[in-house]
């Protein structure tokens, strides 16, 4: 099981596990289950409310899959990433840094989650 640590300025770390192969269990979901305040709106994807910082900590590669177009808008639309930037992951082979909480499924790693509170 992975370990996922919440991480914001205004409240203490927490750190969580979270289920693998479920496929199901984002986030922002793991967040709001151990009540840890990640800001959003429509949960949907659509908004980037939740957009959040991930960083893959541990001895594992990065597993995180790639962004799917819609998330790929609106992290390109609220400023997160660049058009270059998302070229340079492609290139790379490497999971963005800037993820929605409502989309990121965590796999078999354990991440740091940096976030905005609501």
């Amino acid at each position: 099981m992975p370990l996922i640590t919440f991480s914001n300025p205004d409240y203490k770390d927490k750190t969580v596990y979270a289920v693998t192969g479920s496929f199901t269990e984002t986030v922002l979901k793991i967040a709001r289950t151990n009540k840890i305040p990640i800001a959003f709106d429509c949960e949907e994807g659509e908004c980037g409310s939740c957009a959040i910082q991930v960083k893959y900590i541990g001895n594992k590669s990065p597993m995180g899959y790639h962004l799917e177009e819609k998330e790929k808008r609106i992290l390109r639309e609220i400023g997160k990433i660049s058009k270059e930037e998302l070229e340079q992951m492609i290139v790379d082979d490497l999971p963005s840094k800037w993820r929605l909480a409502c989309q990121f499924i965590p796999r078999d790693e354990d991440v740091l989650v940096e976030y905005e509170a609501q």
